[in-house]
């Protein structure tokens, strides 16, 4: 028996080629598309590292900005030193008020009448104890220093002394 193709065979195999062809050329648009996209993808990538440089730019000069009028006030005091105390006293009570008033616009006012309040690690430090039997254990006794925020957006905790049992 000779080995020769039957013309039944023909179309199969050409069938076969033409679909093989047809597969490597997917292959290669497919290819062509994930290069093309991994490159966007790297390019987005640049995009936003370089927006978000930008906006912490911007950003620190808008709140030092808003920093300058404190300074202001503070020179102009300075300028004066050699006035009347009771004028310096209420020159620095308005130049702290500024700055209070910039910390709030921020989002970081100040932590108010935390004496009294229980004792909360997530808003305060505790610095110090302090027995007396005036004061309900757990509580805070004195606030050291002031903190900044608000419930969910704590700037610096309050540094307190809270009050313990009586010995």
């Amino acid at each position: 028996m000779s080995e020769q193709a039957t013309p039944e065979e023909e179309p199969a195999d050409e069938s076969v080629v033409d679909s093989a062809a047809k597969t490597e050329k997917q292959i290669a648009e497919l290819e062509d598309s994930w290069r093309r996209t991994a490159a966007e993808l790297e390019n987005f990538r640049k995009r936003c590292a370089k927006d978000v440089v930008r906006a912490r730019e911007q950003e620190r000069t808008s709140v030092a900005a808003r920093w300058l009028p404190i300074l202001d006030s503070l020179e102009r005091a300075l300028e004066h030193a050699s006035s009347d105390p009771g004028q310096i006293v209420e020159g620095v009570r308005a130049v702290r008020q500024q700055a209070l008033a910039v910390l709030t616009d921020l989002g970081f006012p100040p932590r108010d009448n935390e004496t009294g309040k229980p004792f909360d690690p997530a808003h305060h430090e505790a610095v110090s104890t302090i027995a007396d039997e005036n004061l309900v254990p757990g509580t805070v006794a004195h606030v050291v220093r002031a903190g900044y925020g608000t419930d969910d957006r704590i700037l610096r905790p309050a540094s307190v002394v809270v009050a313990t049992r009586g010995e």
